[in-house]
């Protein structure tokens, strides 16, 4: 923990999500997968074991259940929920599996947390982003790095993202360099921050 969290700059993330090919299914299916990472900061193994009876359409939430078997209920955003239901009703294989999220190809079955990290992965580098690395956690940093960028406290972006420990997300408190030369004190004796 003690060096800055890896992320991506919003305007990234937003060339992350166009990058997914709104004309094939496997791109339908990717941007819904890299909005729930993006947006909610999901782990991949969270995004892989989202189930229909897990979504409340009515009320704009889910419920997901994260490390230690916890179980936690996240708002379902505009624009997340409408890749889901695009997803569902043009690209997803009509199979008799209560997983949102099926694989592209037959044998039809629920994805794995490898093929959301994959999915995230090829989107960036389809963007061109200049990343620190490739992968689904990069996504969950990002939006707790927005989340903290936006004025959400500590508390609310600990909440999203399920952290058990505030210790864990007082690690993102570190990515506001701009307000922390604000409020550091000079080195005794040093040249100013």
């Amino acid at each position: 923990m003690s060096t800055l969290p890896r992320y991506l700059p919003p305007a990234d993330v937003e060339r992350v999500i166009a990058a997914c090919d709104g004309s094939t299914a496997i791109g339908i299916r990717d941007k819904a997968i890299i909005l729930l990472l993006a947006r909610l900061g999901l782990r991949a193994s969270e995004v892989a074991d989202l189930q229909f009876d897990a979504i409340d359409w009515s009320r704009a939430t889910f419920s997901v259940t994260g490390k230690s078997r916890r179980e936690a209920k996240l708002p379902l955003p505009q624009d997340v929920g409408d890749a889901l239901l695009h997803y569902l009703e043009t690209a997803r294989p009509t199979v008799d599996d209560n997983h949102v999220f099926i694989t592209a190809i037959a044998p039809w079955a629920p994805i794995t947390r490898s093929v959301v990290k994959s999915a995230a992965a090829q989107a960036m580098r389809r963007a061109g982003v200049e990343a620190p690395s490739f992968g689904a956690h990069l996504l969950r940093h990002s939006a707790a790095t927005a989340l903290l960028r936006q004025g959400a406290s500590l508390q609310v972006i600990g909440e999203v993202l399920r952290h058990r420990c505030v210790d864990t997300t007082a690690h993102y408190a570190k990515i506001d360099v701009d307000l922390l030369q604000q409020v550091a004190r000079p080195w005794p004796g040093g040249a100013p921050c």
